[in-house]
């Protein structure tokens, strides 16, 4: 034994462990929840690492050092900093976020082909193209849902139906106008006609109403007599707003733009006039019949038909070119007329035909004869005459009324 310095006794150092069991137990150290290496805490520094210790088999090492890192990785499980939350919390806000903007942009791609659709309906629409194939599906009418509204004192002339489909505006040869509700076939409000000689004091007609519009907002709805006079009302109140004059005989046919507040009559003088309802305004008178206009109708463009009665004839009239077409086919007095689409109008006569027309044609493009039968004796048949048509606007439907 060495003596050190002073006298003092000084134990010879151990010899340092093997490099290789030295590397053997830096392995046997588990490592630490964050991947670090655990401090060998509990060993001493110069301390002997058995030969029974690094002889243990790997198996054996496999099982303590998942042992050892089980309970770390249940712990890492369990614990969570706030920053960790924040960051798991924001990337489910953010998850959410995606899902609902792919729902949105679902929807507004659903709302968009819809809008598309109706765009182009809109479009064929104005130009007079869109037709919807309807007539092969109508089936007649359940006689036991037929409702029966009474209230007139003298034949109903004339009525209109809401734009809505909420309303019917009946007017009658006493002058009187209901105003009626569809569900219920009950009476809103009662406009009394009054009798000849007292149109100072009366408000409303004192002659045969004869034609009735409702514009395609429903604010007003328009009258004309055989007077040659035209109410104007307000639909929603059957207020009476003012009354236009200037027809020199029976006014026959009444027709608001689609649209607008322009309104257009017809009269026996055999002229057209325009209205401008909202302002209360004479616009401009058109001429060109040969005899009384019997019927007038008109859509969204600037433009209304008329049918010529005896003359024959029906007249497409162009307002901004100030000008008119006029069409040849029937054989006598053209009583009515409708419009289909922009491009197509039916008509019918007392000859008892019906005619379907295209405005770029002169010639009826079809054309039925005898349409509702004859009647008489076999030596002197007449046809019943059409008195009246009605489309189903851009459909191929179309009814028709004659007299019996």
């Amino acid at each position: 034994m060495a003596l050190a310095a002073g006298g003092r006794k000084r134990k010879a150092p151990r010899r340092a462990a093997a490099p290789g069991r030295r590397l053997r137990r830096q392995r046997a150290a588990a490592p630490g929840a964050e991947g670090k290496a655990r401090p060998a805490a509990g060993w001493h520094r110069n301390e002997e690492v058995s030969s029974d210790s690094e002889a243990e088999s790997p198996a054996a090492g496999g099982r303590r050092r998942r042992e050892e890192t089980a309970p770390a990785a249940e712990e890492e499980e369990v614990e969570e900093t706030p920053q960790e939350k924040k960051l798991r919390l924001a990337k489910l806000y953010l998850e959410q976020l995606r899902q609902h903007e792919e729902e949105k942009a679902e929807e507004e791609a659903f709302a968009e082909d819809l809008i598309g659709d109706r765009l182009k309906e809109d479009v064929l629409e104005q130009k007079g193209r869109l037709q919807r194939l309807v007539a092969k599906d109508v089936q007649p009418p359940d006689l036991a849902s037929i409702q029966v509204l009474r209230g007139h004192q003298l034949p109903i002339t004339c009525l209109v139906i809401s734009p809505d489909d909420k309303f019917i505006f009946s007017a009658a040869k006493d002058g009187s106008i209901i105003k009626w509700e569809v569900e219920s076939g009950k009476r809103l409000c009662v406009v009394p006609g009054g009798k000849k000689g007292t149109e100072e004091q009366q408000v409303g007609h004192t002659a045969h109403i004869l034609c009735m519009a409702i514009s395609s907002d429903s604010k007003y709805l328009a009258t004309g007599d055989r007077n040659k006079l035209i109410m104007i009302w307000e639909a929603a109140t059957c207020k009476h707003l003012y009354k236009f004059t200037g027809h020199r005989d029976a006014v026959s046919g009444l027709s608001f733009q689609k649209g607008t507040h322009q309104l257009y009559s017809a009269s026996h003088d055999r002229s057209v006039k325009v209205w401008n309802v909202a302002e209360n305004a004479y616009i401009e008178t058109l001429f060109g019949h040969q005899d009384i206009i019997t019927g007038l109708d008109s859509l969204s463009r600037e433009c209304c038909v008329t049918s010529g009665g005896r003359d024959g004839t029906v007249r497409v009239w162009k307002i901004p070119e100030e000008s008119q077409l006029v069409f040849y086919g029937h054989q006598g007095s053209i009583d009515c007329i409708q419009l289909i689409n922009e491009e197509h109008m039916v008509s019918g006569a007392d000859d008892g035909s019906i005619a379907l027309w295209g405005l770029t044609k002169k010639k009826p493009l079809a054309l039925v004869r005898q349409a509702h039968g004859t009647h008489g004796s076999q030596s002197l048949q007449q046809p019943y005459w059409i008195s009246a048509v009605a489309a189903l606007r851009n459909s191929d439907l179309v009814a028709t009324g004659a007299s019996c």
